[in-house]
């Protein structure tokens, strides 16, 4: 399948439905998009024309589960690992071939990513501006694919999806995957805070949109289908 991110037009609308339920601010969102853009500004980074995740595409969330399913990891073509799933991967000794991150965990994975030319999807959000000041200036600007939820203004690229997970999802299908495998996922993790349990909701929704886009089952929503709502299609 060759790949296609979805335009800003269709995303849109997920994205406000997202906003509206967690209360968040679309100028605040914007803000850290230009700053990302800033900080890359004299720079080159990568563009979605620059990822090629061909395949079949393990998609790891950083769930604990991860370290029991890394026989997906290992029989995939290409891997995406959300946030501190790139540990896990490479502590295991396996590949990472792409990263996405907001930099709330683990920036020095993603530098040290970036300084081996491997891509790594850094996303601005309201709450992150701290942290893109902070660590993005110390990556290799090459190896970076800066993303953002609202509105992309060049060089910031939005391929969809709102947690680090999901948007591994969406940027490995707009970046050529053939399937998508999943390792690393627990929609209903009882661990988790009261928002991060909210977030999950949506990464579940989306996921579906993204699935029903493909033309895709994901395995990761066996038995999850009947109950998941979107909103932003009816």
């Amino acid at each position: 399948m060759s790949g296609h991110a979805m335009p800003f037009e269709r995303w849109e609308p997920a994205y406000e439905a997202i906003r509206s339920d967690l209360g968040y601010d679309r100028a605040d969102d914007e803000r850290a998009r230009d700053v990302l853009g800033s900080l890359l500004s004299s720079e080159e980074p990568l563009s979605l024309d620059d990822v090629a995740l061909p395949g079949a595409v393990a998609v790891c969330g950083a769930a604990p589960s991860l370290s029991e399913e890394l026989d997906v990891v290992d029989r995939a073509d290409t891997v995406v690992a959300a946030s501190t799933a790139a540990d896990v991967v490479r502590d295991a000794g396996l590949v990472v071939d792409c990263m996405v991150t907001d930099l709330d965990k683990n920036p020095d994975v993603a530098r040290e990513l970036t300084d081996r030319g491997v891509p790594v999807a850094v996303h601005a959000h309201g709450d992150n501006v701290d942290a893109l000041r902070r660590y993005v200036p110390s990556f290799d600007p090459k190896s970076i694919l800066p993303t953002t939820q609202v509105a992309p203004v060049p060089p910031v690229v939005n391929v969809g999806g709102f947690t680090d997970g999901d948007r591994a999802a969406f940027l490995a299908s707009a970046a050529g995957a053939d399937r998508l495998l999943f390792a690393g996922w627990e929609f209903d993790d009882p661990t988790v805070s009261t928002e991060k349990a909210r977030k999950l909701l949506w990464a579940e929704r989306l996921l579906y949109w993204l699935e029903r886009e493909r033309g895709e089952r994901f395995s990761v929503l066996e038995g999850r289908r009947d109950r998941i709502e979107l909103p932003w299609l009816s």
